[in-house]
Formats: structure tokens, sequence, C-alpha cells
């Protein structure tokens, strides 16, 4: 089932992302307790945005271009723990995730194959919303396939085998198995964004505002 967001234009004759733009904002909570707080910009094919625990103390910074129909093409990421830091940058080249990562060690050349779909998650919430986005988009009410995952803390990608697996007739409630034992139930609301997610180790995440973009 196409969602709203997927079906309408953009007002400027182009094609609207899959989801709506604007400013996301997401909360994190472990048993009530806040975690951390991720805010994502999503506009004219960019996204940016940043995920900063409830401490301070460690800070996931991404930027991305987005193709027409939805994929990742570029993302530049930060991690930064106190005194400590580290930059990476990806491309989706052909049929493969290329990049590097920089820290004070030097820096490492990343090369990892993306799956038919060429998804990228970078560990924001705002990359599964387009994942399903784009499942939904084909059709698909179960999608499984190989995810370039980038781990939010050595920003190094990696490819695993992931399912997304649709659970109503609606296709607001979803599955997904990252990898073996580790899932999470994930909520959208009509528009496709996520409203909800809880993964299996009671970790919960909600949106906790939404501003739409303004025009350009």
């Amino acid at each position: 089932m196409r969602s709203r967001a997927a079906s309408r234009d953009n007002g400027g004759g182009g094609q609207a992302m899959l989801i709506p733009e604007g400013t996301y904002r997401y909360e994190i909570r472990r048993a009530g307790a806040l975690v951390a707080v991720e805010e994502v910009r999503l506009a004219a094919g960019r996204m940016g945005g940043a995920r900063i625990t409830a401490d301070g103390a460690n800070r996931h910074e991404v930027e991305g271009e987005i193709t027409a129909d939805g994929a990742i093409a570029r993302v530049a990421l930060r991690y930064r723990r106190g005194m400590f830091k580290r930059d990476a940058v990806y491309a989706a080249v052909e049929e493969t995730l290329r990049g590097s990562v920089s820290a004070m060690a030097g820096r490492n050349e990343v090369i990892v194959k993306l799956g038919r779909w060429r998804e990228l998650d970078a560990d924001l919430v705002i990359c599964r919303a387009l994942i399903i986005a784009r499942s939904r988009a084909r059709g698909q009410s179960r999608f499984t396939g190989r995810i370039a995952v980038i781990d939010p803390n050595t920003l190094v990608a990696a490819s695993f085998k992931q399912t997304y697996s649709q659970q109503d007739a609606i296709g607001l409630r979803w599955h997904h198995e990252a990898r073996m034992g580790e899932t999470e139930e994930i909520e959208l609301d009509a528009d496709g964004r996520i409203v909800r997610m809880r993964d299996g180790w009671g970790v919960e995440t909600r949106l906790a505002a939404f501003t739409p973009a303004g025009p350009e």
C-alpha cells in the first residue's frame, strides 16, 4: 500500500520525498528514562541531523544526499565522545558503498557490497523510515535483502541481510529483524513517518515533534 506521502507531488512539479519533509525530533528512552534525543531535517533531497545522549557526552551526526526514489546516495558522518572524534564519508558507486573513516590513528578505506535496492542505514530513525517507504512504494509487504549498515560508534560500514515485514493490513505496523535476535517493532502514521519503535531490549523511540518544511 502506498502512503499518502509517496503519492503526492511537492507543489513545484517534481516528485515529493516518500515521507514528509521537515524536522523530526525523536526521544529515545529505556524504562522511561531519557537516553538520547535525535533531531533530523529532511528537505530538498538532503537530510542532516544528530543523535545526542542525554548527558551530552556522545554525539552521532549525519548529513546525506537522497535520490529521487528515496535512496541515500552519499553520506558524511561524525562521531564525538569528549575529546575523541571520528569522521567518515561514503558514496554509493554502482553495486558498492565506498568510503573512508578518519580518526586520530589514521584513515581507513571501506568498501562493502550493496543489495539489490541499494539500501543504506546510517543508524538514524529516518533511514529506517526511508527503507520502509521504498518497500511500500514497490508494493512489497515483506522485504528481505542486503543493507549497508554504518556503526554509529566506529562509523565503519558492513553489509547485513535484514528483513522488514508488514504486520497489519494497511502497512502502518512493521517488524524489523536486523540480525539474529535483534528485532524492532515499528509503527508509522498515515503519511509514513515513524512514530514509535521498540527493540528487544526495551529501548523505545517516539516521535516527540515534527515541523513541516517551509517553502524553499
